[in-house]
């Protein structure tokens, strides 16, 4: 399994969890959030500072998932 699709497992799709909006790792923190905050110029030392919850992981699994679901070809792993 390549590190892409092991990063990939981090994003989670649950109906019970935020409507079934993609989450990182069945947690309560969606993945546009993570998105929301990068552009809004806050660098990834500052997400992780103000959202302990989050691994440099995670965002890196954002950042991975925006782009392949923008072109719908992602498979999203279910916790």
């Amino acid at each position: 399994m390549s590190n892409q699709e092991q990063l990939l497992q981090r994003i989670t799709t649950r109906p019970g969890v935020m409507s079934g909006r993609p989450t990182i790792r069945g947690l309560r923190f969606p993945v546009s959030n993570i998105l929301e905050l990068l552009a809004s110029g806050l660098s990834q030392k500052e997400i992780l500072v103000q959202h302990p919850i989050l691994e440099p992981q995670d965002i890196s699994a954002a950042l991975i998932y925006a782009p392949l679901k923008m072109k719908n070809t992602v498979v999203v792993h279910a916790a």
